[in-house]
């Protein structure tokens, strides 16, 4: 699905990325007042920008400087082309030294520079504080070492910090405005009260960017695009994306979606029966199952390098899809056009490079994630119902699509399954064996503790080593296993689940009496970043 299905509405809010680790989350942040936004990269072509039609744009923060060589800015004619169609423009922090810069005024090294926690307070009730009184003073968060010591002309401080440096300006007739601080963060206290003035009472946004909305305009973009006798084939993985993509597809094109659910071998203890379970009786979804234990296994046996490995896995789903579809060539005796992926937001994002990296393309960051490189002869075209979305946005779409909450509150789970989860050769041994039965303890353990969704996200690792133990009077030479759980809202980052540490002596407990080969557990308490989620 091209972006412009939905982001082409007059209420649109562009967000162009500079590069600030808080720039997904502005997108979060309007969005949760019911207007919809969409974040590209800040260095995207005029045309890139003007196809989306946006009502408002936001330049976000980044870790630049405005003068210095090569330091990412939005294209040529932008300035033209924004006052023109007479749209509002605000830069946030690099965004708003951007705007100062361009037109006209003067950024520099600032004196003092300013992070965390900064008072300041406002000089002008006007344009961004307008709803607020000269003097009033607000806690904000600040992340910048320069700072604008002149402004273009027509612009006006209407804000500083307690040190004196600029915190906000606006020229209201060109409709340019700035802050220097980010809105966005939690520690920016009355950050959201300002985002809501910016957008409905200076912009003139309406809300009204809801999940009902968009299950209606999914099920009309799907039936535009699939033809009357087009078949599509959609690959579930037992997760939440998946499911609920292709649950909103079925509703646009009946039985003429065909699922298949692949069981790898690397799946969670009794994974195939369960997602079975709620495919056929809850969700009612056309779905066969296929066991391809044995061609995922002999193939993986002996690998250990993690990319590799990954790589394996999508070849090999490939083949199986590559199979499954002509099977259903003979079957309905047309080839299927199209496959379903359950792609979402921050798969798009982290595909994407960094602002000012000099890059063309990202790092490989998920190669696992969704089916890549098909067959040439399958010519498949893709289907991407979330591709715009977040992941408790997902979750709200299942809901209102009758999806059981119970399936809507799963944690994640990655492509690759238990493969991430053990680093090294996953067929030596008894490693999956035991990793399923560890993580079924520990997950069942969460859930018993009433605990579970305040997690995101939640295993057990196998590691490829062993440690000496004493079990049973005697000593052990048995492998140990770790721990992970994370709070997150969408997995672009991630920080431990700060357990209880009698329920970590539980089920630590519970682990080495019942799961043969065990002897040791323990925690991980690493944060993304630096680390990922998942193992490898």
């Amino acid at each position: 699905m091209e972006p412009q299905t939905q982001s082409n509405k007059p209420n649109l809010v562009l967000i162009l990325d500079y590069g600030s680790q808080y720039t997904h989350l502005i997108t979060r942040r309007i969005r949760s007042l019911s207007i919809f936004s969409l974040c590209i990269n800040g260095t995207s072509s005029l045309n890139s920008i003007t196809e989306h039609n946006p009502r408002v744009i936001i330049l976000s923060g980044g870790p630049h400087c405005v003068h210095a060589d090569g330091a990412p800015c939005f294209p040529s004619g932008f300035i033209e082309y924004v006052e023109k169609e007479k749209i509002v423009v605000l830069g946030i922090c690099y965004g708003l030294q951007l705007l100062v810069q361009k037109l006209g005024g003067v950024v520099n090294i600032g004196e003092k520079h300013e992070y965390g926690r900064m008072d300041i307070e406002v000089k002008k009730n006007e344009g961004l504080f307008g709803n607020k009184e000269i003097g009033d003073k607000q806690v904000v968060w600040m992340s910048h070492g320069d700072e604008a010591v002149k402004l273009p002309e027509g612009f006006e401080v209407v804000a500083r910090s307690s040190q004196g440096a600029v915190a906000a300006i606006e020229n209201r007739e060109r409709r340019f405005y700035g802050l220097q601080y980010h809105p966005e963060v939690t520690h920016s206290i009355e950050g959201m009260d300002t985002l809501r003035h910016f957008l409905f009472d200076i912009c003139g946004v309406t809300a009204g960017w809801n999940m009902e909305y968009v299950l209606e305009e999914e099920i009309k973009v799907i039936k535009a695009m699939v033809g009357p006798e087009d078949h599509v084939i959609c690959a579930l993985s037992g997760g939440v994306d998946s499911t609920v993509a292709a649950t909103v597809v079925h509703k646009a094109i009946g039985d003429r979606l065909h699922c298949v659910f692949v069981d790898n071998g690397l799946l969670r203890y009794k994974e195939q029966e369960r997602v079975m379970a709620t495919f056929e009786s809850d969700l009612h979804l056309p779905v066969t199952c296929i066991d391809a234990t044995e061609e995922f296994l002999s193939k993986l046996k002996g690998v250990t390098e993690p990319e590799m490995k990954r790589k394996i896995i999508g070849k090999e789903f490939i083949n199986i899809f590559d199979i499954f579809a002509h099977d259903l060539e003979k079957k309905v005796g047309k080839k299927p056009t199209y496959l379903v992926q359950g792609t979402l937001y921050p798969d798009v994002i982290e595909s994407c490079p960094p602002p000012g990296s000099g890059r063309t393309h990202s790092h490989t960051i998920k190669s696992h994630h969704n089916v890549g490189g098909l067959p040439k002869d399958m010519k498949l075209k893709l289907i991407e119902p979330l591709k715009l979305l977040f992941k408790d946005e997902v979750r709200a779409l299942g809901k209102i699509m009758n999806i059981p909450v119970a399936f809507l509150k799963r944690h994640p789970f990655p492509g690759p399954g238990l493969a991430v989860r053990i680093p090294g050769d996953v067929t030596a041994g008894n490693s999956l064996d035991i990793l399923r039965q560890v993580d079924e303890i520990f997950i069942q353990s969460i859930k018993d503790a009433g605990i579970y969704d305040e997690i995101w996200q939640a295993f057990a690792v196998f590691l490829p080593v062993k440690t000496v133990g004493v079990q049973g009077d005697q000593r052990t030479h048995s492998h140990a296993v770790a721990l992970r759980a994370v709070t997150s809202q969408d997995g672009m980052t991630a920080d431990w689940y700060y357990f209880d540490f009698k329920f970590l002596d539980n089920v630590s407990r519970k682990i080495c009496n019942s799961v043969r080969g065990v002897n040791r557990v323990l925690l991980d308490i690493t944060s993304k970043p630096p680390s990922t989620i998942e193992w490898e």
